[in-house]
């Protein structure tokens, strides 16, 4: 017999990822990655490639930066590296390789019109976070966007998620709903205090991977969010 399920708090902020969450990437983090080892120097078919890409996926959704830094072990290349990472993405996205997930735009909506605000995150820079949205055209559609900086840390520290929470003007760190599809995601709303830390199987982590991180729910897709806190967000 399964778990019970814990009951939903009354949620007043969704606090969503992107790529693999709301946003479809069809390979646009793991092709800017390699490009951006060829710009520090590293070639694609450099014996080390396979175990720094085992890094790269299991630290997905944490800031990019942060990755680079742990992978090259020098500031100087890390900061190289990010630059040759943005521009390969902004490349992939102007050319339109990003799109949303199916019913990410319908359940952004959805949790608007329930009073619940929506904050997209990520651990892409500013630069290239504003760039997607742009793309998909979702300026309007959401109440704030956040990216790490040198003054909010990237997940899966809780900076991110209690940036939104002054920012929105919420009152209780419970009244969070957190979602994503990486492990760092879940620890980050964990550590946050969020009410609903939910994983989706829409992208880099799978249900066994997910399952190691503490959540409250693991769902097929974003698109399952509103159904869950329809019941007590009035």
């Amino acid at each position: 017999m399964s778990a019970p399920v814990p009951p939903v708090p009354p949620v007043r902020l969704a606090v969503l990822d992107m790529a693999g969450t709301t946003v479809r990437d069809d390979g646009l983090v793991t092709n800017a990655f390699t490009d951006a080892l060829v710009a520090v120097g590293i070639a694609p078919d450099d014996p080390g490639n396979a175990e720094r890409l085992d890094y790269v996926m299991s630290t997905m959704g944490q800031s990019k930066i942060d990755v680079f830094t742990q992978l090259l072990g020098d500031a100087g290349r890390a900061r190289e590296a990010l630059s040759a990472f943005d521009a390969s993405v902004a490349a992939r996205v102007d050319a339109g390789a990003v799109t949303a997930l199916p019913g990410a735009a319908e359940a952004i909506a959805e949790l608007r019109s329930m009073g619940v605000a929506v904050c997209l995150t990520t651990g892409f820079t500013a630069d290239t976070q504003a760039r997607i949205i742009d793309q998909l055209g979702w300026h309007d559609a959401v109440d704030l966007a956040l990216a790490p900086s040198d003054t909010v840390r990237g997940r899966p520290h809780p900076d991110l998620v209690l940036t939104a929470v002054l920012a929105l003007g919420v009152d209780d760190v419970r009244h969070v709903a957190v979602v994503g599809d990486t492990t760092s995601d879940l620890w980050c709303g964990h550590h946050a205090g969020a009410g609903v830390v939910a994983g989706v199987l829409t992208g880099a982590h799978d249900a066994d991977q997910l399952a190691t991180a503490p959540h409250t729910h693991l769902l097929a897709s974003v698109a399952e969010l509103p159904a869950v806190l329809r019941l007590t967000t009035p």
